[in-house]
């Protein structure tokens, strides 16, 4: 599931709803929101498809805090427990009596435009071309989803020989550009889709949350090599 070449010299105006906005501005003012930001906390749902063919569903409650800490509360259809504290990526299923972990630098949400919400707010450490997209865009789905957002369309860097994480991924911010969807696509037609609401920002958000203390009787999986795209 992240130095800086978008530095601000100065402190960026945000463009308002419904102007010719560009997109070093959008980027500008998407970064510096998130840069200021601590901690958040927000509901999410999330899509995980293959094709034309929606395979599963879920929601929950998500946090994240700087530098670099997620928890994802899986609540429905089933409850998990997604979390990075910083060293491991943990994957908890309670129905299964299994935790697996894998080091963070493996874990493919670290390497993607989600790391902008852990205080990493530099998309180009993942993206080696952004774009605004129009809102009269071709594709249905890279469209705003409401009037006045605005989405970037970000292609992954490439480093050396190595396969990018994604083919490409959409990031969706409203006026004050708190991102309301993220959406990111992998090779073989995979895509998964998220949709953010109920933003809380720089709250305070017990320290436990981001460790994990296994259960009494759940065994530790260590994540078998070489990683398997998937997502949390």
């Amino acid at each position: 599931m992240i130095p800086a070449l978008f530095f601000l010299l100065l402190f960026p105006v945000a463009p308002g709803p419904g102007a010719n906005a560009s997109t070093n501005a959008v980027v500008k003012n998407l970064e510096a929101h998130y840069r200021s930001a601590r901690t958040l906390e927000a509901i999410f749902l999330e899509r995980y498809s293959e094709g034309s063919q929606t395979v599963r569903v879920e929601s929950g409650k998500v946090y994240f805090s700087r530098p670099g800490r997620m928890r994802w509360e899986y609540e429905s259809p089933q409850e998990k427990l997604f979390l990075v504290d910083g060293k491991y990526a943990w994957l908890y299923l309670p129905a299964d009596r299994t935790a697996t972990r894998k080091p963070v630098k493996e874990s493919d949400d670290w390497r993607t435009p989600l790391a902008l919400l852990t205080g990493r707010a530099d998309l180009s450490r993942f993206c080696g071309n952004i774009e605004l997209l129009p809102t009269d865009a071709v594709l249905t789905e890279d469209r705003p989803s409401s009037a006045g957002n605005y989405v970037l369309r970000c292609t992954p860097k490439i480093h050396g020989n190595a396969e990018p994480d994604f083919r490409e991924a959409l990031l969706e911010a409203d006026s004050q550009f708190q991102l309301v969807r993220v959406v990111i696509r992998q090779a073989g037609a995979l895509q998964t889709e998220f949709r953010f609401g109920n933003w809380r920002e720089n709250i305070p958000v017990d320290e436990s949350k981001f460790h994990f203390l296994p259960p009494p009787g759940v065994a530790i999986v260590e994540a078998p090599q070489p990683e398997i795209t998937g997502q949390h």
